[in-house]
Formats: C-alpha cells, structure tokens, sequence
C-alpha cells in the first residue's frame, strides 16, 4: 500500500508495524482497550497478534491474531515468541494494561525515526488516563526534568517501545533469562550498542493506570538478581563489579530501614552471581564512550 507523497507527489510506502502485545488473560477489559486503541492507529499497516502468557487469548477483537503459551515463559520470553508471528518494518510492544489515545501515534512516532536515523528505540511519555500523577521512574532518566522533555535514554518503560524490525533483531531480543524487571535497561544498552540511541518522546502519549509494583519478596530477589546479570551479561569485564558495587551501595541507603526487604535483595545479589545469566555480549568500548558522552556512562 502506498500513499501520494504530497510535495512531490510521487507515492510513498505505508509503514507496516508488527504489533505484541502480551497478557496473562487477567485483565481483559484493559486488553480490549489496548488492542482497539491499536486497531484505531490510522497511516499504517499493522500486524497484531496477542500472546496469551499461559492462556490462550479467546474473545478478541477481529484483525488480532492469537498465540496461546502453555505456560507462563516470562515477559521477556513472551514478547519474543510473538515477534515471530508478525510482520513489517517496524515493531510495537504493548502491554496489556496500556492503551494508546490518539489514532495517530504510531505514524508519528515512525515519523520521529524516520526524521532521525539515529534513534532505534522510542518510548513515550506514559500518562495514567484518570488524572492521577504518573510515578517518576516512568521518566527513564537520572535527572527527570519534565516529562514532556524528550531526551536520550539508558533504560525503558517497557509497556509501549517502538523499534524499527532491524534493530530490534540485531539486540537480540528480550533478555529471556530475566523473566521478569530490568530487561528495559538491557534491551536500551544493546540499542546503544548497535550504534543507535534509546528515546524518550516526552511529546507522544501512552495511557497506563499507575499502580505500585508488587513488593513481595520475588520483587526484590529479581530485581537484584537481573541487575547482576544485566552486568554479568552486557559490561566490560573491568565495569562489572563497578555497577553491581555502585547499586548495591544504593540499596543499602534506599532500604537500610527495612531488613526483610534487604535480606530478599540479597539473596537475589547472590544467585546473580551464582546462576547462569544466559548468554554473554560485552558492549563496545566505543559504546561506553557514546554512553558516557551522552550523560550515562554504564557504571551506575
């Protein structure tokens, strides 16, 4: 399908976007809200197919294919799986509690990485529908400024990422190992590795209620667990014990009020550095250099 290209009048090819979004069946009407806010995206072609994270999605929309998991393979896994099933030059993660409110988003978020080659990963602004204020680790930098500032990034919110099919493809994937917290930062860092750079578009809005993570003991074990593995998998072998050190000083000063929370970190700390992270990619040292240059070296 083309369209005419209105200043030359020659025709230009509408993007195709291979859609994934993953559910655990647990929400379903959050999930029809997201999946008809997708089918609603107008100037673009879209692939979607739903993936059902040990359920098989029934009751969907028409145009959305299905992929029923047996089990529960984990969110990096599950995204994985439902790469394979669409097509198209350009691919949208979604999750299923997230919604997207203008018809237009996609066509221009693809607009923003066709202006800017350089850019091959995109996250927006993300904005809870009923009015209440968005938590600040949804801004994925250090300084976080307002959230309607776009800026390089070092990490996502994964519940609504952008990436052309190339990219995305030669990171890898999702961190599957992690199962679950923390592959957004790795997913950013092998962006940054392939020469790309991680965006943050403060001017593009996704719709995600806000709620709190869940802060049972597998929070704090995985969270510390992945954190040692994003080192282990992704750094220079001189920068590992630089960023496990410079986080696990941060945890001491954030929860050193609350041992139970401390002891569950720690027990993920140390099968980080126990268990099979999976396999191994060193970043460049020119990437180091880009990260650095830009305002995040990957020590922190």
């Amino acid at each position: 399908m083309s369209v005419p290209n209105r200043s030359l009048g020659e025709p230009v090819e509408t993007p195709r976007v291979g859609v994934v979004v993953l559910t655990q069946g647990t929400r379903p009407d959050d999930l029809d809200r997201g999946l008809r806010s997708i089918l609603n995206q107008q100037g673009v072609v879209l692939d979607v197919v739903c993936v059902g994270n040990g359920w098989q999605p029934v009751g969907l929309p028409e145009g959305v294919k299905t992929l029923g998991l047996p089990e529960n393979l984990g969110i990096p896994a599950g995204r994985n799986r439902g790469v394979a099933q669409v097509s198209g030059e350009y691919i949208f993660f979604l999750d299923d509690d997230a919604s997207i409110p203008d018809a237009g988003f996609l066509r221009a978020a693809i607009g923003q990485l066709q202006a800017d080659p350089g850019i091959g990963l995109l996250q927006p602004q993300v904005v809870d529908p009923s009015g209440t204020t968005s938590p600040r680790r949804w801004i994925p930098r250090i300084r976080k400024g307002e959230p309607d500032h776009s800026s390089n990034v070092f990490s996502v919110w994964e519940g609504a990422v952008l990436l052309p099919r190339a990219v995305f493809d030669a990171t890898g994937g999702w961190a599957e190992p992690f199962f679950y917290a923390h592959e957004g930062i790795e997913l950013a860092w092998r962006v940054w590795n392939t020469g790309k750079r991680a965006w943050y578009a403060g001017d593009l809005i996704a719709n995600h209620p806000v709620i709190q993570p869940t802060r049972h003991s597998y929070y704090y074990r995985l969270n510390a667990r992945n954190r040692v593995w994003l080192a282990r998998r992704n750094l220079p072998a001189v920068l590992v014990p630089l960023y496990v050190g410079s986080w696990t000083a941060i945890q001491l000063l954030r929860w050193w009020r609350h041992p139970k929370a401390l002891k569950a970190w720690f027990g993920g700390w140390r099968e980080g550095w126990r268990a099979d992270p999976g396999e191994r990619t060193p970043m460049s040292w020119r990437t180091v250099w880009r990260m650095t240059l830009a305002g995040r070296p990957p020590i922190v």
